[in-house]
């Protein structure tokens, strides 16, 4: 799969808002006062830990968007497995703003490469398996793109990206409705011809009565291994299976074995560690 990454237009506004936030109305108040104008660095941005890169154009847009005469040389790319020590990055420039926009930057890249790495940590334990690792709408509100992408260059898939973008009816819609062949058929009725539906189910009892309405794709929720592999029977390829709830790297082999089409898991962007990662003064002048 290839890493396509994310639009300036994208990026840009919620890096711009993360350096507002920090730099206040008053600026770097510390860096002005302590280090010369023209003073300049050089400085190495090193992984302290082991784990997958993401969110570089991020962490590089933080430092031009202080300072525009910064350069940031990378030395791998999002989506590369690190060791701890390795070097990411070197970048030159006024120290004033290297100083500043050093913990954004820095922020962006160790959120984004966690989520990479626990994404690329549990896509390990399905391979040789059918099954694909997909996100879930359990994002930091305003960096979804962003941690979806993250996602993306752990070797992990997107669910929707939003409300708006394919008809998921969960259980609540179920209730409502009255019903699941109910709540499907007022889907069919208020959307387009080009979008998707899926259905989340918590039986085989509710799973035969989607199938006979039709649907694209079946979540099915909180099934135990035995149960999805019965599930994936009755399906029998009319439709995308999704395995969800609760799912940890110890049980997602397992369930993958039941022949599940993708496996969604809300705690890779809800939850993941932030990867360790520093910037080193090399030099100074």
């Amino acid at each position: 799969m290839t890493l396509v990454s994310l639009p300036r237009l994208i990026v840009e506004p919620l890096v711009r808002n993360a350096l507002l936030e920090d730099l206040g109305l008053a600026g770097d108040i510390t860096s002005v006062a302590v280090i010369p104008e023209d003073h300049r660095s050089t400085v190495a941005m090193a992984a302290r830990q082991p784990g997958v890169v993401a969110g570089l154009d991020a962490s590089e847009l933080a430092f031009q968007l202080v300072d525009p005469s910064i350069v940031m040389t990378r030395h791998v790319h999002d989506g590369a497995k690190v060791a701890a020590g390795d070097a990411i990055a070197t970048i030159e420039g006024p120290s004033r703003g290297l100083l500043t926009a050093e913990r954004t930057a820095l922020n962006f890249l160790g959120h984004l490469s966690g989520i990479a790495t626990v994404t690329a940590g549990i896509v390990e334990t399905i391979s040789g398996t059918k099954a694909s690792i997909v996100c879930t709408r359990k994002t930091t509100p305003g960096l979804r793109a962003l941690e979806k992408y993250a996602v993306r260059a752990g070797g992990g898939m997107n669910h929707r990206f939003a409300l708006h973008d394919a008809v998921l009816i969960k259980d609540n819609h179920v209730a409502i409705a009255g019903g699941v062949a109910e709540a499907i058929r007022r889907a069919k009725v208020g959307v387009g011809h080009m979008v998707k539906i899926e259905v989340e189910v918590d039986t085989l009892d509710q799973l035969r009565e989607a199938m006979e309405e039709g649907v694209d794709a079946v979540l099915l929720d909180n099934m135990t291994p035995d149960q999805l592999r019965d599930a994936v029977g009755m399906v029998a390829g009319r439709a995308i299976t999704e395995a969800s709830g609760r799912i940890t790297p110890s049980t997602a082999a397992a369930i993958a074995a039941s022949g599940v089409d993708l496996i969604s898991v809300g705690w890779l962007t809800h939850s993941a560690p932030t990867l360790d990662i520093g910037l080193d003064w090399k030099s100074v002048a």
